[in-house]
């Protein structure tokens, strides 16, 4: 074989093919860490479609302008009146949701349930911690976003919330590690209009929990799981 040209052969990687002659290991797949998942039909919009959820759409103009909303909810019961270790963690479960109109119904009516009794939120925080991490799971920019401004809604409501979801910060908080500072040294390959307001959220999103805190227990556990997050209280 000795003055020709011998042909390469590719093996599996970790086998005994490896090291022989004129072989070469197949290279790693690329993986893509930012591709979205597709989401299956969640149980919000079972329940909606079979007419379990208490509201619907309103397709009154008027309405909809005096409270600047591209579309408003009409509650069959009022929002305070209902059980909320029920109806929250389900509309929480809608947050996964892409297709209209189930998400923008799930996503007004969390801000409506917030609103109405925001003395209920603390005791239903343990149920909420799955459909918040299924949302921001989906890796899809629009629900991460959306997720993460009702989780501000809720730390301007009750700004212990904060404290309650210091046991679950290394649940929520991994994925947005991901994108935290995603719009830094890409020079001109920077996308404004995805990973720059995102990064704006999720920048808001912590600041806003790390200013609920007097002792930096919150601000360790930010730092634990996003090493590259600064304090605002010391700038």
């Amino acid at each position: 074989m000795t003055g020709k040209c011998q042909r390469i052969r590719y093996v599996k990687p970790f086998t005994i093919a490896a090291f022989q002659k004129c072989t070469k290991v197949f290279p790693p797949c690329k993986l893509n860490i930012l591709e979205e998942k597709n989401v299956n039909s969640s149980m919000f919009r079972k329940l909606f479609l079979r007419g379990d959820i208490p509201c619907h759409r309103s397709f009154d103009r008027q309405k909809q302008q005096c409270h600047r909303k591209p579309m408003y909810l009409m509650w069959k019961v009022a929002p305070q009146d209902l059980d909320y270790s029920y109806y929250l963690p389900i509309f929480f479960d809608g947050l996964c949701e892409a297709a209209l109109p189930y998400k923008l119904i799930a996503r007004y009516g969390i801000h409506d349930l917030l609103n109405a009794a925001s003395d209920k939120i603390r005791s239903v925080i343990p149920c909420l911690i799955i459909p918040i991490k299924n949302a921001l799971n989906t890796k899809n920019c629009d629900i991460i976003m959306a997720t993460l401004r009702i989780i501000q809604h809720m730390c301007m409501l009750q700004p212990c919330v904060a404290f309650d979801l210091i046991p679950y910060y290394r649940q929520i908080l991994p994925i947005l590690n991901l994108y935290y500072g995603s719009d830094i040294n890409m020079l001109d390959g920077i996308d404004y209009d995805r990973c720059g307001r995102l990064n704006d959220e999720i920048e808001k999103t912590l600041m806003m929990l790390e200013k609920c805190d007097c002792e930096d227990k919150i601000y360790l556990n930010i730092k634990y799981c996003i090493p590259t997050y600064e304090s605002c209280k010391y700038h």
